[in-house]
């Protein structure tokens, strides 16, 4: 019996200078855990010339994980944080009641440089009784995360429990996201180490399940929770991700996640006004859409 509910394929997208491929919300399947919105950004090469600059946005109702696979982003944000981002490790910003924030090339690397950009942006919806809380950022190296090996398989513990590990990165419901990667075939059973809806997203390499094979820019839903068994072929890699579902629908218009349509409403009405929490030394501002 097949255990694939449902098979998403990555939609590109264009926002300038970066080509990114939305995986979630999908219309089929809106969240999967707590987890709203995954943006598979790039890869690309930016510069000498061209570089990534995304202007101040704002955020509500949600955390964001940031994690990069290649090249290097500098954060900041409402709260005067000011964080550089280099691969494997974890950017954790909780929006909370709200916050605005910008990522851009670090200028280090803007003088002529030319690099490879990869990485990925996710969404996080908190819970209900969170949804207000004060905004907090947390940065976390990679070589803090949990990290473990079984067969031609490497594992690291990016966000959340599972396999009977924490990560440091300071989660507000469970779930989980795990980094793996494959040297050979590997079968890989969850059974007994997640508990929750699970996603697979191919980065690279390709898996085969119920007969199926998916290859990468491709997130795997499983229909059951808490089990996923799937055979990666040699050299793949991808992200396994997921957890609790929260009992309440979530809305999301633009950057804003709640679970009361009133609270985005609020928050349109403060990002057109600029009465939004705004960041003190960058100026730029990116309208509400439609605006």
């Amino acid at each position: 019996m097949s255990n694939i509910g449902l098979i998403i394929e990555e939609r590109s997208r264009d926002i300038g200078d970066f080509l990114v491929g939305r995986l979630i919300p999908f219309r089929k399947k809106r969240m999967i855990g707590p987890f709203i919105f995954i943006d598979h950004m790039g890869p690309t090469v930016l510069g000498p010339t061209t570089y990534m600059d995304v202007d101040q946005h704002p955020h509500i109702g949600l955390a964001t994980l940031t994690y990069m696979l290649e090249g290097e982003l500098m954060h900041a944000d409402s709260m005067g944080t000011q964080q550089r981002i280099a691969p494997g490790s974890v950017n954790w910003m909780v929006a909370g009641k709200g916050v605005s924030h910008t990522e851009r090339t670090p200028d280090d690397w803007r003088h002529g440089k030319q690099f490879t950009a990869h990485g990925y942006q996710i969404w996080v919806a908190l819970p209900k009784d969170k949804e207000d809380i004060d905004p907090e950022f947390h940065h976390i190296p990679g070589h803090e995360l949990p990290m473990w090996e079984d067969g031609p398989a490497s594992f690291k513990l990016v966000a959340g429990e599972g396999y009977g590990r924490k990560s440091p990165v300071p989660i507000y419901s469970p779930l989980f996201m795990i980094e793996i990667k494959t040297t050979d075939e590997y079968l890989l059973d969850t059974k007994a180490h997640l508990k929750g809806e699970i996603g697979l997203c191919i980065v690279e390499g390709a898996i085969e399940a119920c007969g199926e094979i998916v290859e990468k820019g491709h997130i795997v839903v499983s229909k059951v929770s808490d089990t996923c068994k799937t055979t990666l072929r040699p050299n793949t890699h991808l992200l396994l991700f997921g957890g609790a579902s929260l009992p309440e629908e979530r809305h999301i218009y633009w950057n804003f996640v709640s679970h009361d349509q009133k609270k985005i409403e609020r928050a349109k009405t403060e990002w057109a006004a600029k009465t939004f929490p705004m960041m003190d030394d960058d100026h730029s501002y990116v309208p509400l859409p439609g605006r």
